[in-house]
């Protein structure tokens, strides 16, 4: 990808992000909304319109360029020594948290008892981790990739085990925006790699519906948690009688 077509595609990007269309961007810059779409399509930008794009977006173009360079070299997980440091800290693991699904500063104040110097301190920390970038005007920018997650066995991880597994399940999963379904099988080998590719699969579409919903205000999302779980098991009670 070239360097003007990745700074296109951050462009589009942000657009979505920010839930703008291009009929915004033609309303902002006094032109047709076709005009904007071919803009688009042909890529033939002059620098002046790339400025007043950024600016709408509420970036410098030399702003944007870093954002377009930076999603080029996204983290995929953190060291066991960084997991640590944010776990070592439920507010800074909170904060995390947010950022992770997109939250703006003003959004963590308002919902979370922060005051914005203490949560621009635990940004600056996260900052530091390179989990994000805190841009000017606290604006947050994450340096992690799609397929970002937790170490396996690793103290995010663990957190969540021991301390967060036990709320999650606290439920009879009777509303009709809750699921729990078990069920027991014998696979061949065959069929259990098949399996394991479509929980694969199952958790990319997950991510992806993740990123479509960005766009809608934060009082149209809501947290959701999904536990993927599979391994070869019977009853504890069913092994006692194993001859």
């Amino acid at each position: 990808m070239t360097e003007a077509t990745q700074l296109i595609a951050t462009l589009k990007k942000q657009l979505k992000n920010q839930g703008m269309t291009y009929r915004d961007v033609a309303r902002a810059l006094k032109l047709s909304e076709p005009s904007v779409k071919r803009l688009f399509a042909s890529g033939r930008f002059t620098v002046e319109r790339l400025v007043q794009i950024s600016n709408l977006l509420g970036y410098t173009l030399a702003e944007l360029s870093k954002e377009a360079q930076a999603g080029q070299a996204r983290l995929s997980s953190l060291t066991e020594k960084q997991e640590r440091e944010v776990v070592s800290d439920s507010r800074l693991l909170m904060v995390a948290v947010c950022a992770l699904n997109h939250w703006t500063l003003d959004e963590i104040v308002d919902l979370y008892k922060l005051s914005v110097p203490e949560c621009i301190k635990y940004l600056l920390q996260l900052d530091k981790l390179r989990i994000i970038d805190l841009l000017p005007g606290n604006r947050i920018r994450l340096n992690v990739a799609r397929d970002f997650d937790w170490l396996p066995s690793g103290p995010i991880r663990q957190y969540f085990q021991n301390k967060g597994m036990s709320d999650f399940l606290k439920s009879d999963f009777a509303h009709a925006d809750e699921t729990l379904t078990f069920v027991h099988g014998m696979f061949t080998d065959q069929a259990l790699a098949q399996m394991q590719d479509e929980l694969r699969r199952l958790r990319l579409k997950f991510a992806e519906l993740h990123e479509q919903s960005l766009s809608a205000p934060l009082s149209k999302r809501r947290g959701l948690g999904l536990l993927l779980a599979m391994r070869g098991w019977e009853p504890a009670d069913f092994g006692k009688l194993r001859r």
